[in-house]
Formats: C-alpha cells, structure tokens, sequence
C-alpha cells in the first residue's frame, strides 16, 4: 500500500519530468526561431545582391551594385537630363582599367540606329545600336569601341535567376569594378511595358547599360537580355540584338553560372570574351 511519502515523491518526480519536457520544447522552439531568422537574413541578402547588382563602373551579375556588390546606398534624387544632353564625369579616384579617351560631346543625336558587331570567342554577336532611346550610351560606346577598350575583355557576369536572365560586359579587369575613368549621365526608359513595384521589362534581345546604385555611375560595363528581365527604370535601354547573337546568349546561358555571387549569379562556366569590336 502507497503511504503519504510514497505519493508525495510521485507527485514531486511527475512535476519534475513536466518542467523537463517544457524546458525541452522550450529550448526546440528557440533553435527553430533562430534557424528561421537566419534564413530570412539569406535570403534578403541574396535579392539585394541580385536586384542591386548589375553594376560596378558600368554593374547581378561581385559588381559594384548592376548589378554585382556594394549594397544599395539612399542615393539622392536627381533629376535625369534632356535626352541628348550627355555629361561625361572624369573618375580621378578610380583610374581607368584601360587607357580610354574622355568623349568631349555634349549633345548627342536622337535619332538613326548605328550596327555593331561584337566578335567574341564564342561567335558574333550583331547589335543595333538605338540613338532615340539611348543616345549619350550609344556615344559612349561608340567612342570606347573605336579606342579599341572592349577588344579582348571578358563578359564576366552571367545571371540566370527568374526574374534576372543577363550576359554583363565591358570590364577590362573581368571583376565586375573596372571602368573607363569617367562616368556618364542616366537616360532612363520611358518606353518599356511596366511590372510589378514600379519596375519595368527590358524584353529579350536588349542592349543596356549597367550602374551601381548611384545615379549617373554607368562607365564601360553593359549587359545583354537573353530572356525577358524584370529590373528598376533606371538602366539604359540603348540598342537590340540580331538572332545570331541570341543564338550564341542561349547556348552560353545554358551552360549556366559558378554561382560565386549567389544563386544562379556569378562568372558563365562558358568563357565568354569580346575578341574585337566592328562598327558599321
């Protein structure tokens, strides 16, 4: 038969195995909680560096922010020039990664298309290039071309995220932070159909210029859409690319990414560098 005693150390053994299990399911709930903040930090790490880099001197795909990373900076509001008036800004402290005149234009033609062909390594790459929407971008380009700064340099970025399909170019450094030594002024889209969150579509087969998260940062650096790409209003639209060169997009996307920026982010496993660049 039980005596008080007896009863007493049960009923004291019970309270002491509930406190147990409590303090178990405690301790779960806390390793659960910090498991999923730390989740939720990767994952808000991994957008910003995604939305923010098409950058460096000119951008996901590590950029300098356009892409690929400083993060992005409250840059001040800074109303963008008429289009065809171009600002060309000398980057003293940030010299550039290859001797590159500083275009002396100021006013640039808004209309008429110029062809480009980009010879790479992995096949040509036809451009038109877009003076009615782009017009400083495509003096800037043409005058980069013709001094013979885009010829053996790779595309050193490739990105193929859902909503970010892109082949970035235009660093002589391939480190996504190199540039010409000057910077050149913003000519946002007015054309392209409109997304979600105030962002716009830069449809398959389009040329545009890459930035950080400044305004009026682009350099050298562009980017070319292989699939239709969802991004902020703030990057150049400035000429399309011919069937041959989606052709040679696909097949260097296909192979995909390193993903050394992050998920679907990084240098393409298919080298890809501009051999020499034709005008006309």
């Amino acid at each position: 038969m039980a005596t008080n005693q007896m009863r007493r150390d049960a009923a004291k053994r019970k309270l002491a195995n509930q406190q147990q299990r409590r303090a178990e399911r405690a301790r779960r709930r806390q390793r659960i909680a910090i498991i999923t903040s730390a989740a939720v930090v990767v994952v808000v790490v991994v957008g910003v560096v995604l939305l923010s880099t098409l950058g460096g001197r000119g951008g996901a795909p590590a950029d300098q922010a356009a892409a690929p990373s400083a993060a992005p900076s409250a840059a001040p509001s800074v109303a963008p020039a008429a289009l065809g008036s171009c600002t060309f800004t000398p980057t003293p402290n940030e010299p550039a990664s290859k001797p590159a005149p500083v275009p002396t234009i100021t006013t640039a033609s808004t209309s008429g298309t110029v062809p480009v062909s980009l010879q790479t390594d992995r096949g040509a790459i036809p451009l038109t290039l877009n003076r009615a929407t782009g017009p400083c971008a495509v003096e800037n380009f043409l005058s980069l071309a013709k001094a013979g700064f885009y010829n053996n340099t790779p595309c050193h970025r490739l990105t193929t995220t859902e909503g970010l399909k892109v082949l970035q170019c235009g660093d002589p450094t391939g480190s996504g932070s190199g540039g010409p030594g000057y910077t050149i002024n913003d000519e946002p889209p007015t054309g392209l159909a409109p997304a979600a969150n105030g962002s716009v579509v830069y449809p398959r087969g389009t040329v545009a210029m890459a930035k950080t998260s400044a305004p009026n940062s682009g350099g050298s650096q562009f980017f070319l859409v292989y699939a239709d790409s969802t991004l902020p209003p703030d990057y150049t639209d400035f000429g399309t690319i011919g069937a041959p060169g989606l052709a040679t997009l696909d097949a260097v996307a296909k192979a995909g990414s390193d993903n050394s920026n992050g998920t679907g982010d990084g240098k393409p496993v298919t080298p890809v560098s501009i051999q020499s660049v034709t005008v006309g």
